[in-house]
């Protein structure tokens, strides 16, 4: 990007120096002079069919790459990205959403413009509740420094931020002098550091069964060699939340299962419960992980929580420590190892094997799906059966599983195997998708034919809204039924086959896996009663709280 330093070519300079290399998004006479730009910077434009499908591509990309973004119009394109904005706010994925707005000239002449709601500053406004920091770059003399505080903010907390440049101002060079991008924000105070690392230390002399819990935000860190680490030298044992699932590989021999109150199992959350020093990882605790104020873990002060927003042991907080700081003096601290205590063992249960020409159950699919996956597989899971079923796979690899497990927003899925494809061509994406969800983005698969990407799409076809009935039953979960295989005859390339026996469906994922040229979709028959052990886990917890609801 030679010649002075624009407002719009510093935005995409700092981006490509933090590691974007392509950008989502669709574009709109608002930020078409950004989009121009883009063409002409080393960052590649990668369109979708609507603007929230870019919001979780983008989401996806994050996940992997460390930094991801998205590019769309104003207020018509912006406002159509919230959702998948608040699920990357809401599960600490870092995203850019970078949008334009009317010029600073044409606001002066015309106080409406088309796409606008209500004053020029509402979609600002309403992105600031969803992000660490939400900033318009309409002055040369201040944008610099405009922009590298909210970069500074993504890096610091992990989380989105907004960016809008009017349209006017996406070529004003900037006025002042230059300096060099300094996005680093301030380190810990390394006296609350030291004292944090001793109590640590201090709780630790006094236990006898320390387990962890780990999240996402280990892996929003780069943190997941520090862990391993960690959780070897002082041998003890390791749950993950749902969302942090594959932070640690499952084969791991300290690894004891996915705890959380609402789907995991009754074992795992038994040996995590009876701990008496839990260290939780950069775990963002919900009504999925069933820990409230009641939880034994949280009221009787036997934790030391930290995450990108505090640090707190005990009944202590220390807010002036940055999480990673945190975990890696946890990882230079002599703390103390413990004898191995033996986890709950891992059973399956002994059903007989489903013979090959009986139709296709999840139990039958799920039990196969866990035997092919590689460390070139990574299992995207949406919400539904999708990601119950899937909270029983067992990821080898670490960072093999994608899901928006803590928002749990539909339609997540196959876009994000748009970006998860882009952050990683090596990976081959497993799609997990209900037919309710896949009814929302399953558009997608149009821009992944597009841009020669091949991922496999498991479509659970149950013929509804498989959560909704476990909880509630009524003829409001049902959902169309559609020809789902016959999709690509519409996007123009990928096979499609329909599923009904156990046989059809472990033929079908062999020829899915062996031709790594195209897009694959199973549309697999599945019965509408069919459940998996995680749903019943959860639908009776959910059933539960649900009780109070009744007229």
């Amino acid at each position: 990007m030679g010649g002075k330093a624009t407002i719009g070519s510093a935005v995409l300079d700092r981006l490509h120096r933090l590691g974007v290399r392509h950008i989502f998004g669709i574009p709109g006479d608002y930020v078409l002079s950004l989009f121009q730009l883009i063409e002409a910077s080393p960052i590649r434009h990668i369109a979708t069919t609507r603007e929230d499908c870019a919001g979780f591509a983008a989401d996806a990309y994050a996940r992997i790459n460390g930094i991801g973004a998205v590019c769309v119009t104003y207020c018509v394109g912006g406002l159509n990205t919230v959702n998948a904005i608040a699920c990357a706010y809401a599960e600490r994925s870092p995203v850019v959403l970078l949008t334009g707005s009317p010029g600073l000239s044409e606001r002066t002449r015309t106080p409406y413009l088309h796409h606008m709601v209500r004053d020029f500053s509402t979609q600002r406004e309403v992105f600031e509740r969803m992000t660490v920091a939400a900033v318009t770059l309409d002055d040369p003399l201040t944008a610099e420094r405009e922009m590298d505080r909210a970069f500074a903010a993504l890096l610091r907390y992990r989380r989105p931020i907004y960016l809008e440049i009017p349209r006017d101002m996406v070529h004003t060079p900037l006025t002042g002098a230059v300096k060099p991008i300094c996005i680093e924000d301030e380190p810990s105070d390394p006296a609350a550091l030291e004292e944090a690392v001793g109590e640590v230390r201090a709780m630790l002399a006094s236990a006898k069964r320390p387990a962890m819990l780990v999240g996402a935000e280990v892996g929003r860190f780069g943190l997941q060699d520090d862990l391993a680490r960690l959780v070897e030298r002082m041998n003890i044992p390791i749950a993950s939340t749902l969302l942090g699932k594959s932070i640690i590989r499952e084969d791991h021999p300290l690894y004891v299962g996915v705890y959380g109150g609402l789907i995991g199992r009754e074992d795992v959350q038994q040996f995590i419960n009876d701990s008496d020093c839990l260290l939780i990882l950069g775990s963002i605790l919900s009504d999925v992980e069933d820990l409230d104020a009641r939880s034994p873990l949280l009221s009787e002060g036997r934790t030391i929580h930290a995450t990108a927003d505090r640090v707190a042991i005990k009944h202590h907080r220390f807010e002036s420590i940055k999480f990673q700081d945190f975990v890696h003096a946890l990882v230079q601290a002599p703390l103390p190892a413990f004898p191995l205590r033996k986890p709950p063992a891992r059973t399956v249960a002994a059903s007989a094997q489903p013979h090959p020409d009986s139709p296709v159950t999840l139990e039958g699919l799920f039990r196969h799906l866990d035997t092919v996956l590689t460390d070139k597989t990574l299992v995207i899971a949406d919400v539904g059966e999708s990601l119950f079923a899937a909270a029983d796979l067992h990821v080898r690899h670490r960072f093999e599983f994608l899901s928006p497990a803590y928002y749990t927003s539909m339609g997540f899925a196959v876009p994000a195997a748009l970006g998860a494809s882009f952050a990683d061509p090596g990976l081959r994406p497993i799609v997990l998708v209900g037919d309710g969800a896949f009814q929302m983005t399953g558009t997608e698969l149009a821009s992944c034919v597009r841009y020669g990407q091949a991922p496999i799409i498991v479509l659970l076809n149950n013929r509804g809204y498989s959560t909704e009935r476990e909880i509630l039953e009524g003829p409001f979960n049902d959902v169309h039924e559609w020809q789902y295989e016959n999709i690509f005859a519409l996007v123009g390339g990928g096979i499609g086959s329909r599923v009904n026996t156990q046989r059809e469906f472990e033929e079908r994922l062999a020829a899915a896996f062996a031709d790594q040229r195209r897009p694959h979709l199973l549309n697999v028959l599945l019965s509408p009663s069919d459940r998996s052990p995680g749903m019943v886990r959860l639908a009776r917890r959910l059933g539960k709280k649900l009780s109070t609801d009744k007229p």
